[in-house]
This record gives C-alpha cells, structure tokens and sequence, in this order.
C-alpha cells in the first residue's frame, strides 16, 4: 500500500502551523515559513521583540480593541516580519522565495513582503486587511482552502 505524501505546499504550511505553536501573543498565533528552492531559509513566529515581556505574561496591550484595529498598539512582532528580519540579520538572501504563513499578511507585513523581493506568498486564513490583498496582487497570491493537516 502506497503512502499519500502532502503536496510541496501542504508540507510548508503543516510546518508554518507548527511554527505558529511558538507565538506568544493572546489573540492570533500566526507562523511564517520562507522558502526558497524548496528549501526552508527562514521561519517566523508573533510575539513580541527579544527582551521584551511575552503578552502571555503580562496581557495584551490591545485588549477589547476590534480584531484588525490600531495595530499600533501591539508590542508584538508579526511572524513574517520575524521571518524577513532573521534572514536580513544572518545574511540570508530571500529574493525570489515564497513566503507560507498560517494567516494572510497585513498591510504592514505585506510591504515588507514586497521590498524583500518574495514573489509568492501562500496562507490558510483569512485576515480583514482589504489593502493587503491589493499590494500582494503584484505578486503571486494564493489561498490553500482546507489544506491537509498532518497530525503533530
């Protein structure tokens, strides 16, 4: 009996969902898998900047604010943003990659996206950011709708 493997896109996804298991913020837990020739070079989680307390310590400076609202107001880091800055602090060229998050990219992450030079970017849920599907229409976007999760 022959073994089903997940396509090259569900095995990236299973693994940006398990990145997300790292988040420490208390509202959405978002990961990040950057991919270039299908190799990983990069991975991202949210939450906030080293040295700074984790909201699940100390609670989330957004509490009771609309999901998608004042984005300023969080201290955390956005998983691609995380993923974008590790490759830029190692010398790790993401030119040309894909990016796989567990959520669509906001508008923010979604202009780092573009100035890093990835050309593709691949998620499972959605995200209220109307500006974020119109930047990342410049490039290749693609919805993975019930994508074959792999048991952790």
């Amino acid at each position: 009996m022959a073994k089903e493997r997940p396509d090259v896109d569900n095995y990236f996804m299973n693994i940006a969902r398990v990145v997300s298991s790292r988040s420490t913020c208390l509202r959405r837990n978002v990961g990040s898998v950057i991919v270039r020739g299908k190799q990983i070079v990069s991975t991202g989680y949210n939450g906030a900047p080293q040295g700074m307390s984790h909201c699940l310590d100390i609670g989330c400076a957004r509490e009771g604010v609309p999901s998608g609202e004042r984005s300023e107001l969080c201290r955390g880091a956005h998983a691609e943003q995380n993923a974008i800055n590790f490759s830029a602090r190692y010398g790790i060229s993401i030119e040309g990659s894909t990016v796989y998050s567990t959520h669509l990219p906001c508008s923010w992450c979604a202009k780092s996206i573009l100035n890093a030079g990835i050309i593709r970017v691949v998620f499972f849920e959605d995200y209220p950011d109307a500006q974020s599907k119109e930047l990342l229409s410049l490039i290749k976007l693609q919805r993975i709708k019930g994508y074959s999760s792999i048991p952790i």
